[in-house]
This record gives C-alpha cells, sequence and structure tokens, in this order.
C-alpha cells in the first residue's frame, strides 16, 4: 500500500480547524447568530491546554465546554483560542489550542467535526472514553455534554425468549405422507387418493 508521506490526512484536519477559527471570531466579534451555539470538546493533556487544578483534576484526560448562553472575553488567535466561563458559579478561564480540539459540534445546524489529537510528550497513553465526571456549571452557564451511556457485551446482550418445540409440528407432516402412502398402496394399481368433497352434494 503507498505510503502518504504528505499527510493528506493531517493537512485535512489543518484545513477543518481553520472552520473552527473562523466561527469563532465571527462570535468574539459579533456574538453568536440566531440558534447557533457551539459544543467544544478538547484533551486537557495537549501541549499548550491552560486551566486551573480545580478543572485538570476534575477531567484528566478530555472535557467538553458549551458557547452559548454566557460566556465572556473570547479571544482567537491563529492557533489557539481563550474563553471565560463559569463552573458552578466560579469563574474560569481557558487557554485552548486548536490542535488539542477533538470534536466540534453545532446542534443548531447539526454540523460537527471530529479530529484527531496526538498525546503531549509524556502523557498518558489516549483512551477513546468520554469522562464521565462533569463540571457543576451554575445557571446559563456553560455545560459539559452529558456522557452518552456504555454498555458492556453482557449488559447489552438480551437473551433470546425460548421457542416452542417444533418436534411435534415437523412430524406431523411426515404422519400424513405416511398414511397416504397407505391409502395408495390400500386402493391398488389406480394410486388415485379419494377426495371428501366427490361425496358432497352438487
Amino acid at each position: 500500500m503507498p505510503v502518504d508521506h504528505l499527510r493528506y490526512d493531517l493537512l485535512t484536519q489543518d484545513a477543518l480547524r481553520g472552520v473552527i477559527r473562523t466561527v469563532l471570531i465571527e462570535a468574539a466579534t459579533k456574538g453568536l447568530p440566531g440558534e447557533h451555539h457551539f459544543f467544544i470538546t478538547f484533551d486537557t493533556r495537549a501541549e499548550g491546554v491552560e486551566m486551573s487544578p480545580r478543572l485538570k483534576a476534575s477531567y484528566p484526560q478530555e472535557m467538553t465546554i458549551v458557547l452559548q448562553h454566557q460566556f465572556w472575553d473570547l479571544k482567537v488567535t491563529e492557533d489557539d483560542f481563550e474563553v471565560g466561563l463559569a463552573f458552578n458559579g466560579i469563574p474560569e478561564r481557558l487557554h485552548i489550542p486548536l490542535k488539542a480540539v477533538k470534536a466540534f459540534h453545532d446542534p443548531a445546524v447539526q454540523f460537527g467535526l471530529q479530529f484527531t489529537v496526538e498525546p503531549a510528550a509524556g502523557a498518558a497513553e489516549q483512551v477513546p472514553t468520554v469522562d464521565r465526571r462533569k463540571a457543576k456549571p451554575g445557571k446559563n452557564d456553560a455545560k459539559p455534554e452529558p456522557a452518552k451511556p456504555e454498555f458492556t457485551k453482557a449488559e447489552s446482550a438480551k437473551p433470546e425468549l425460548a421457542r416452542p418445540e417444533a418436534s411435534k409440528p415437523e412430524a406431523e407432516p411426515k404422519r400424513d405422507q405416511a398414511a397416504a402412502e397407505k391409502g395408495k398402496k390400500d386402493e391398488g394399481t389406480s394410486g388415485e387418493v379419494v377426495r371428501l368433497d366427490r361425496f358432497r352434494k352438487k
């Protein structure tokens, strides 16, 4: 298989991160238009991510923020963005490189993007699961996206209901066939099977 030395996959992701940069600049300068709002998931272990130790302890691998009703001081540069949010009434400021973004979703128009994030040097191997621990934002504050329930193989497998034994229905046609064969022999060489409808009054 040919080797992609140009890494078109990474070039494509960089181009799509430019889409995020553009809409964040739009939100920072003009506000969110219409019903648009953003769910942004990022790798908290990625190089360049800056957040308080409190949030870092709660989200050691990844975190989802929502830019909708209440955020402030959104600043966007070529490679990253900063934003102020409140969690459980406590103001926080996050610095997030665009290369740390793992997913971007605008529910208003059902638009979404997903990215591959390279773990920072010395970081533990990335586990592709959603961190179920969530911050407790105040009213109208940014809220992390709720994690979807996951099921193990044992939980998701439903036992099949036992079906009625099929041996009897299968055996009936065999007995009927045997009886028909016997009837043929009893009628001699003609092999004609007498039907009851011949005796019905016309």
